[in-house]
């Protein structure tokens, strides 16, 4: 698979200085905290990776299963990089007042950081240390709006196995069609299933009055539905506790009240 490399300028400056607004860099920060790899035998993954170039700074993080890559606007003063101890960067920035904050790179790959009346030094590692991060395609690339996204994986995430035996069940799997988009998780117990088609949802094993039947599914916004499943928990919340464990099963039918009621009490 292809490096994504450096820029040269990046790589062969032993000096970098920039000026970044507090707020954009600790938001930048807080995006790549869940990446950056704490407890590791290899101690550049628990560094952040610096570039300052033209008017931008660009963050880097990595635990070599997931990388991310961020940026935000800067006063670049000296182009060039450097790493950074990501979590006392992140718990001394967290402090600062809001203000901007200036980050120089020094001799021996420490860097230095002030803001207002305070300044600390922090000792990073060689830039050469970091691992180097896949291309990005640039053909093939589908764009997925967030809400969507992220609608679905809060759909599916109960049902993805937390066991790290089970790696091919440490995730999702996502089908992308040119009419659909489907995410599949199971743990080998649950099973959770959820398919957008434009601006339909489709769940399978939903509420009943949400099954409209093949081909009929009316034009629900994602808003309706979100309702009208509240309203379906709603009414399981009060059923008997057996009539309701039955209750989301796809092919359920609504039970008379006095039947649930004999049923109930002759168990």
């Amino acid at each position: 698979m292809p490096v994504e490399v450096a820029p040269a300028v990046a790589a062969t400056s032993t000096t970098m200085e920039i000026t970044v607004s507090k707020f954009e860099l600790l938001r930048e920060l807080t995006a790549t905290q869940g990446v950056v790899e704490r407890k590791t035998t290899i101690p550049i993954l628990s560094n952040y990776l610096f570039e300052a170039a033209g008017d931008k700074l660009s963050l880097t993080a990595t635990d070599l299963d997931l990388s991310l890559r961020t940026s935000c606007n800067a006063k670049v003063k000296k182009e060039g990089a450097c790493t950074v101890p990501a979590r006392k960067l992140y718990d001394y920035v967290k402090l600062l007042p809001d203000a901007d904050i200036t980050i120089r790179l020094l001799e021996n790959h420490w860097v230095s950081i002030r803001c207002g009346r305070s300044n600390t030094k922090m000792v990073g590692m060689a830039r050469s240390n970091f691992p180097g991060l896949p291309v990005f395609p640039s053909a093939g690339v589908i764009k997925i709006p967030a809400a969507v996204l992220r609608s679905m994986i809060a759909k599916t995430g109960f049902a993805i196995a937390s066991e790290e035996s089970r790696y091919t069940l440490n995730g999702a799997l996502m089908v992308l069609k040119p009419e659909s988009i489907t995410m599949v998780a199971t743990d080998g117990h649950r099973l959770a299933h959820v398919e957008r088609t434009r601006l339909l949802v489709h769940v399978l094993d939903m509420a009943p009055e949400l099954w409209a039947g093949e081909g009929e599914d009316p034009p629900r916004n994602h808003a309706t539905i979100e309702r009208e499943l509240a309203a379906h928990d709603a009414r399981l919340a009060a059923l008997p506790r057996r009539a309701a464990a039955r209750a989301p099963c796809r092919g359920w039918r609504r039970l008379p009240r006095r039947a649930i009621r004999s049923r109930s009490g002759a168990a």
